[in-house]
């Protein structure tokens, strides 16, 4: 039969299992040539995720937050450029409620792979002393279970429950259903769903071992629990105190290239940072992040790991001895300043001549002068007849030889 002709699916009806889980269900339809090979053209709105299946059932994984539409119809072969018949349409509303009283901010990060973390902010059109539940559930749950773990950090608030990964690999394919809304039923619910291949924070790894060889820092430790080496990338930091110097080593693949560290250390990774001075102090930090080839996010990385540090520290001894002499310098250019200061005080500010006294000298008493100048003369002649006995003293006793 031609594609126009084709009836419509019936009965088209949803359903809602877990937190965020809508089936949708339709019936064959009716009047269908007996020669057609019925299959189902679905699709979500704007033609997204199309799917042609002989099913009459299709189900998805979506958080409840907006309207979600799902056009259904059939046709007798697989080929996609078929025109389906008239299209059916069922949707989902949102949660009744005021859009502004939800929480916002809503996301979740599975700590290194033992338990998962959701933070949220408060809605705008909310009383500050709201109570929150959370409720979660992914596929290795039989019910979905609250989290019992709420608490406040700043203007957040957080919900912490237990996710230990499963040997089963397919546990990682899955996701963890989370829905948020208050106890009193007020606020509009909120929801969302945390891929268990993504939002994944490791733990900080632990550094076992330093060491210098052929001029290189060869540098060993240990990733966190629950990760294999080929899931994790990582950052080596390395700062010299001496040159004040702050590198940072990105590394996909870390390798030694030497098989006696590989010996020693068995079970640890290895890394060598070249050209790093043995005479001075280095400081060594990590930290990792999951990569592409296990995970689909690879932008959460974890804390720094402990800094451990190798190589000579600075002598104390130049700090001490600078720290005892300069008192002395000090005290001792206190005492000369002091025992100078009234030399550079004349110096500096020298005496101003007293009009005065000059002018006294000039125009004084004559008396005391003139007595003054008669002292005088009166020494200088007794000088000089004290000399004359002298030489005439000196000259008697040559005659007389």
């Amino acid at each position: 039969a031609p594609a126009e002709s084709h009836p419509p699916v019936t009965n088209l009806s949803l359903s809602v299992e877990n937190l965020c889980t809508i089936i949708w269900t339709w019936n064959p339809p009716e009047g269908a040539s007996p020669n057609c090979s019925l299959k189902y053209f679905s699709h979500f709105g704007n033609k997204q995720d199309k799917k042609i299946a002989p099913e009459t059932h299709r189900s998805k994984e979506v958080p409840l937050n907006e309207r979600i539409c799902l056009q259904v119809g059939s046709q007798c072969s697989t080929n996609e450029s078929e025109k389906p018949s008239i299209l059916v349409e069922k949707c989902i509303s949102p949660p009744e409620g005021d859009p502004e009283s939800a929480v916002t901010e809503l996301q979740c990060i599975w700590h290194n792979l033992r338990y998962m973390k959701c933070t949220w902010l408060p809605g705008r059109n909310t009383s500050p002393d709201t109570n929150y539940t959370l409720y979660y559930w992914h596929n290795s749950l039989g019910k979905i279970l609250q989290c019992e773990n709420i608490y406040r950090e700043g203007q957040h608030i957080a919900c912490s429950f237990n996710l230990t990964k499963v040997k089963d690999s397919s546990f990682e394919q899955h996701s963890v259903q989370v829905m948020v809304k208050d106890n009193a039923g007020k606020i509009r619910p909120s929801f969302n769903i945390v891929p268990l291949t993504s939002h994944v924070k490791p733990d900080p790894p632990h550094i076992k071992n330093l060491s210098f060889q052929n001029g290189d820092l060869y540098v060993q430790w240990t990733n966190p629990q629950n990760f294999q080496s080929k899931c994790l990338s990582y950052e080596v930091e390395v700062n010299n105190s001496h040159a004040e110097t702050h590198d940072i080593f990105y590394v996909e693949e870390a390798k030694c290239q030497n098989t006696e560290f590989e010996r020693n250390l068995e079970g640890t990774i290895c890394f060598m940072v070249p050209g790093v001075l043995p005479d001075t102090l280095n400081t060594v930090r990590i930290r990792v992040k999951t990569n592409k080839l296990c995970y689909e996010d690879d932008k959460l990385w974890s804390n720094w790991s402990q800094a451990m540090s190798i190589g000579q520290k600075a002598n104390p001894t130049f700090y001490i001895t600078t720290l005892l002499i300069i008192p002395v310098i000090v005290a001792a250019a206190v005492i000369v300043l002091l025992l100078y200061l009234k030399r550079l005080k004349i110096i500096i500010f020298p005496p101003i001549p007293d009009p005065g006294k000059i002018f006294k000298e000039m125009f004084g008493d004559q008396n005391d002068d003139t007595l003054h100048w008669k002292k005088y003369d009166i020494y200088e002649k007794q000088t000089k007849e004290e000399t004359d006995s002298v030489v005439l003293i000196e000259n008697l006793k040559k005659a007389a030889q």
